[in-house]
């Protein structure tokens, strides 16, 4: 009997299932999703495959086989097997939720190296920076000093940037519908098993900061912009020539740091945000403002796509007007089904829009940055 590779996938949502497990699973792999939603764990084990449709004219589908599902909540022990048994463990289930799932994976791990050599390699797949070295470190925040001991050499944490768009779905199917392009690259020196479609590299930062500073900032701006103007969808958003310039004008400002920082080419990088920026505009996507934009206080945050490159264009001596007026937007983004949305709108409410940018954004309130950024949110606001 053939033996088949074995991976456990933590987050069963549509990036878990449409992108990197369906990648596992096309690598010959059988994937386990570990997940709360319930309906969607039935589903896996009752279908036991489903479809992934490609955001193009043609919509054309891959069938994604060998999968089943489990309950990290009610099925402790058998995800705890299911580590034991498993070559990679990954994530795609938010930077917010790794400290909630790192205990059950300690539990695994643990037992694990006392019974096996074999090695484990573990990757965040979100959208963070060293989101891996974050997961670790509540990981072994939750082992005895022998299980410490056991570790090196039989389990590996290797940090990786993510970049595929999935729009929010109909979730009676576990069908997922993606966009054609997709990045996944992971940093390592190891020899690791092979996956279809993973990109191995040396040194990540450039890649990440390029993906997080482009892609992840890009999506935002057009989002909150979007909002503003009243528009449902991204492409909806982009065919508005003056928001499309607009964008343009933020990612050329993080595009200078970036070029500054990694020497990057600055023809190439300029193609980058050309190619991202036609990407947004695939209306097979058809993707909501709102989704995009969702949980504000998470993309305010001092090491996310807004703040981030506003605070090191601003140590590089560069620009970022733009990405000031970016911040101000995200900061009048007040949908009322969005939680973190109504916590900010209460906070500038109370304290006003630097208060905000102190508490979410680490950002102080008499910075020059903050300075920007309220004048534009006042323009904004007109």
């Amino acid at each position: 009997m053939m033996i088949v590779k074995q991976t456990v996938h933590f987050g069963a949502g549509n990036i878990g299932r449409g992108f990197i497990g369906a990648l596992f699973s096309k690598s010959g792999y059988h994937v386990t999703f570990v997940d709360i939603a319930d309906q969607i764990i039935n589903k896996l084990n009752q279908e036991k495959s489903y479809q992934v449709k490609l955001a193009t004219e043609q919509r054309e589908t891959v069938t994604i086989e060998n999968v089943s599902g489990l309950n990290n909540m009610s099925q402790e022990r058998e995800v705890m097997e299911a580590i034991k048994k498993a070559t990679y463990l990954t994530t795609a289930i938010g930077p917010d939720i790794l400290p909630r799932i790192a205990p059950l994976i300690a539990r695994g791990i643990a037992e694990r190296v006392a019974d096996t050599d074999e090695k484990l390699y573990i990757i965040a797949c979100e959208n963070q920076i060293g989101a891996t070295e974050i997961l670790k470190s509540h990981i072994f925040g939750n082992f005895d000093e022998e299980t410490k001991g056991k570790i090196e050499g039989r389990v590996y944490f290797f940090n990786s940037a993510v970049d595929r768009i999935v729009p929010i779905q109909d979730q009676d199917s576990l069908d997922v519908l993606v966009e054609p392009y997709y990045e996944w690259v992971v940093e390592t020196k190891e020899d690791i098993p092979t996956v279809e479609g993973m990109k191995i590299v040396e040194d990540l930062d450039p890649f990440i900061e390029r993906k997080l500073f482009t892609v992840n900032t890009g999506h935002a701006v057009i989002a909150y912009l979007g909002y503003i103007e009243g528009k449902e969808t991204i492409d909806q958003t982009l065919s508005d020539e003056e928001v499309a310039n607009q964008v343009r004008k933020t990612l050329k400002e993080t595009g200078s740091y970036l070029i500054k920082e990694y020497g990057l080419d600055e023809k190439e990088h300029l193609n980058y945000i050309n190619k991202n920026i036609e990407r947004f505009k695939n209306p097979f996507l058809n993707d909501g403002v709102t989704r995009v934009g969702r949980a504000p206080m998470r993309k305010l945050g001092p090491e996310d796509r807004l703040i981030r490159p506003a605070t090191q264009a601003q140590k590089a001596g560069l620009s970022y007007t733009n990405l000031a007026k970016a911040i101000a937007a995200a900061l009048l983004f007040d949908h009322p089904e969005d939680e973190e949305a109504m916590k900010i709108q209460q906070m500038i409410k109370e304290h006003g829009p630097g208060y905000v940018l102190n508490t979410v954004s680490n950002l102080d309130e008499n910075s020059e940055i903050t300075k920007e950024v309220v004048r534009q949110y006042e323009e904004l606001k007109k």
